[in-house]
């Protein structure tokens, strides 16, 4: 018998442009750096083109995808690989349109970049050299075609074509990403020989209420003749053998093993914050009856109970949309996810870990994974699987009215189904959505039907909701245990995306739509806000990367500048919250600085804001806020709060603070009260402080809260202080008043003073737990003490790695730097009071002095 054995076909491969042109002679084959490779990557190392994230360079490498291209290979086939029962060429995944022929014979065509392709090629084998050759037709343009024949589709973001073709849909260009039409084989091709192999495995696990823990293991084999047994070994991470069952009967090609575990049996897996991650492995071996090993699998897995809880709270209308693991109700903290890079295969497994790591670094807890890119590589979710990080995932339909014809939908069905069965296994992935906004488009263009549930949707004007409440819930049902969201956002059947009250939101009410103040986040609170931002310039190294040296761009509304912020209008929307807020400067650096500021107060706000909802017990207001987005594909100005090259930004520290376990909040409000003859002109207006604190953990902590006011002209400080005690898991209210030292006024026209509000948590040993430095808003209006006034101090400690910041006088968005190469800063965006020292831990400083930018520091 022969035992199944993969080969990897890594080497000595070559590429073309078909027919000759700008990327290769005719007949010219240029070797390839790497494998698997797409065509950008290959041209970009061989110099043939500029590059595209650079300047204008993005236009001038467009003929790339609307080229085609041609790859080869020959291997080498041993005659033991030739005596094989079977011998199968895999392809884990082209891009895009692609014809295979091997040793002359035409093998297989494929038109989904997500799906993995089998081939067999047996008949066609020779011993010793056998020719692979792949031929890429262009997408952009097969595209074109498919949509003349099928028709133009309404979308947001991109080249209408995209909506006909199965490829990542951000590659069409979209609101924070170039258009780069990438081509090739983007995943591993293996040859794979075998007499009977396992095609899949199916470990699924049923945790009780009571936290017991049921197992079931399927197999399924590629031939149906009887006649193997099977053995399923269970090992913990560290390699001890907790179970093994052998001698499974092998009938009509597949089995099954069950088993059944106690309460603490099995260490459970949790999310980061509220427990272990123990990560499993399940060993499946298939033999005959003679012993011989046929086959052999490992999965990796974990065991834990996930719901997602809608029900009706206690003191609002509208249900609940929260994700509760192992009887733990989670507030998720996150963000959401695009692909990280524009050319896919340049990204490392490394570059997934730094990724994942700055979100947990973060004190995030959920990342989201976009349906315009990709279902990402498994080495992705298998580090968020070792990290704790909970993963919402969306089938990649984005931004569109998406087609249904027969066609378009055997591909859904067969990459849908590839996709559940490769993810999963993963405990990390805890929900699986539809789509990304396409019913938003379909109620923006009114073609949507919401109290219709029954009719023959792809003979509607929204055929998609066939794909998304038919073929994708049915999939998932049939192949996994998770839950399966309809789209996001989506409230619930018969009811419009935009109700606050019900499943989730994208809240894009600030930046977009009626562009609300960000001090508005409390009353645009949803049940769980999976989209929200604000755009900031990236990091200025970052902005001087693209310029490439031309100091004549090197202002915020150059050519060059404008072609590295995708989003329309930005120019406008950047302004309108700005101007309203600040008052700013126009040179690239500072206007860095105020976006920077500006995106940091904004999400730190919204945070802050929608955590506070977060009270249990059925008062579960907002479950959840995922910010748009942690990453970008390129270097670029968008909404991400950590650049291309992984400089977070001053948002990414801000947000990090409002995450953390023990955080404090306040706003202020003011309140108009009218005379008892109710005449506009008799009024009062009275300033309300409001301070609460959260608790991330599951037990309740004392603490005691500290409140400090101070005007910021004079010497003027009042100070309250108590002993509170913070719920578990949840936000608890500590103070409502008059904000001291704010007397009532009875005109509008009277200006209030500027009083800054610090509050601290402190537990007993006086450690500080969580701050928050509350200001007057909007900034503009205040008139900031000289410098020479502050007595702010930056002292580096003596190993040149951390700085200590204090003052006399409270400042406010700091942002610190230094001449010449990066720092780690461990904090950004930062407030200071007199009497509250901070310091900053600053990896890499030694040897340069910190410099410091706040606002009102005279450089604008």
């Amino acid at each position: 018998m022969t035992m199944s054995i993969t080969r990897s076909l890594t080497q000595d491969w070559s590429f073309t442009q078909v027919g000759g042109g700008r990327g290769t002679k005719n007949g010219e084959w240029l070797a390839v750096s790497q494998f698997p490779t797409t065509v950008h990557v290959e041209l970009l190392k061989a110099e043939r083109i500029p590059d595209p994230f650079l300047s204008l360079n993005e236009w001038e490498v467009q003929w790339v995808g609307e080229s085609d291209w041609a790859f080869k290979n020959t291997f080498e086939v041993s005659a033991k690989e030739l005596a094989a029962v079977n011998v199968d060429l895999v392809f884990d995944g082209f891009d895009t349109f692609a014809s295979v022929e091997f040793n002359g014979q035409k093998i297989l065509d494929t038109k989904n970049q997500f799906i993995a392709y089998r081939a067999p090629v047996k008949q066609y084998l020779k011993l010793g050299a056998n020719e692979l050759v792949i031929s890429f037709s262009s997408a952009f343009l097969k595209g074109r075609e498919l949509e003349q024949a099928h028709g133009k589709l309404h979308l947001w973001n991109g080249d209408s074509s995209r909506l006909h073709v199965r490829k990542a849909q951000y590659n069409y260009g979209w609101d924070w990403g170039p258009v780069l039409m990438t081509i090739g084989p983007w995943k591993p091709i293996t040859l794979h020989t075998y007499n009977v192999h396992l095609t899949d495995i199916d470990v699924r696990s049923d945790v009780s209420e009571a936290l017991d823990v049921g197992v079931t293991v399927d197999l399924t084999l590629s031939e149906k003749a009887p006649g193997g047994l099977a053995s399923v070994t269970l090992k913990s991470a560290q390699d001890s053998v907790i179970l093994s069952e052998s001698n499974i009967k092998v009938g009509s090609g597949s089995a099954r093993a069950e088993f059944r575990f106690s309460p603490g049996v099995l260490e459970l897996w949790y999310p980061v914050g509220f427990g272990k991650q123990p990560l499993y492995t399940v060993e499946v071996t298939i033999s005959d009856l003679e012993g011989n090993t046929l086959d052999t699998k490992t999965q990796r897995v974990s065991f834990r109970r996930v719901r997602v809880v809608q029900e009706p709270l206690v003191d609002q209308a509208g249900l609940t949309f929260l994700f509760e693991v192992n009887n733990i109700r989670i507030f998720c903290g996150g963000s959401n996810w695009i692909p990280a890079d524009s050319f896919l295969t340049t990204i490392t497994p490394g570059r997934y870990r730094a990724w994942l790591q700055l979100l947990v670094d973060g004190n995030q807890n959920m990342i989201r994974v976009w349906g315009g890119g990709i279902y990402e590589y498994d080495v992705f979710y298998d580090i968020c699987d070792e990290l704790a990080v909970l993963v919402w995932q969306d089938f990649m339909f984005g931004c569109g009215q998406y087609p249904a014809y027969d066609s378009f939908l055997k591909l859904v069905e067969l990459e849908a189904e590839q996709n559940v069965k490769r993810l999963r296994h993963h405990p990390s992935i805890v929900i699986f959505a539809g789509n990304n906004e396409d019913y938003q488009l379909a109620e923006s263009i009114n073609i949507v039907d919401y109290s219709d549930e029954t009719s023959d949707f792809r003979k509607t004007k929204f055929p998609a909701r066939h794909i998304y409440e038919r073929t994708l819930p049915s999939i998932v049902q049939k192949f996994c245990d998770i839950h399966y969201h309809r789209g996001s956002p989506y409230s619930a059947p018969g009811t419009v995306t935009t109700d606050k009250t019900l499943g989730d939101l994208h809240q894009w009410n600030v930046w977009h739509g009626s562009q609300e103040p960000w001090h508005n986040w409390d009353l645009l609170a949803g049940r769980f806000v999976s989209e929200f931002g604000m755009e900031g310039y990236p990091n200025i190294r970052t902005v001087d990367y693209w310029l490439a040296g031309d100091k004549s761009e090197r202002y915020p509304q150059s050519r060059v500048n404008n072609n590295h912020n995708k989003a329309a209008g930005f120019e406008r929307r950047l302004e309108l919250y700005l101007v309203e807020n600040f008052k700013h400067a126009f040179d690239m650096d500072s206007y860095v600085y105020y976006t920077q500021i500006m995106q940091a107060e904004t999400l730190a706000s919204a945070y802050r804001l929608w955590r506070r909802n977060w009270r249990g017990k059925g008062r579960e207001h907002t479950a959840g806020a995922l910010v748009w987005q942690i990453n970008d594909c390129w270097p670029t100005t968008s909404w991400a709060i950590v650049d291309y090259f992984m400089r977070p930004k001053p948002a990414y520290f801000a947000i990090s603070r409002e995450l953390r376990q023990y955080t404090v909040g306040m706003t202020r409000k003011e309140k108009k009260t009218f005379a008892n003859d109710l005449s506009a002109a008799q009024y009062t207006i009275a300033t309300v402080l409001e301070v609460w604190g959260t608790n991330g953990t599951l037990s309740e902590k004392k603490a005691k809260l500290e409140v400090t006011c101070f005007d910021l002209h004079s010497s003027w400080t009042e100070q309250l202080s108590k002993e509170i005690v913070l719920a578990p898991n949840s936000s608890t209210e500590l103070y409502s008043g008059n904000l001291p030292g704010q007397p009532v006024r009875t005109k509008q026209s009277e200006v209030p003073r500027a009083i800054i509000v610090s509050a601290r948590l402190l537990d007993a040993s006086g450690t500080v737990l969580g701050r928050h430095s509350n200001w007057p808003e909007p900034f503009k209006f205040i008139n900031f003490p000289a410098i020479k006034d502050l007595g702010f101090s930056v002292k580096t400690s003596g190993d040149g790695e951390s700085v200590e910041l204090s003052t006399h006088k409270p400042i406010k968005g700091i942002i610190l730097d230094a001449e010449g190469e990066d720092v780690e800063w461990s904090d950004q965006a930062i407030d200071l009071v007199p009497g509250d020292p901070q310091i900053v831990k600053a990896v890499g400083l030694k040897g340069r002095d910190a410099k410091a930018r706040f606002l009102g520091d005279g450089t604008a």
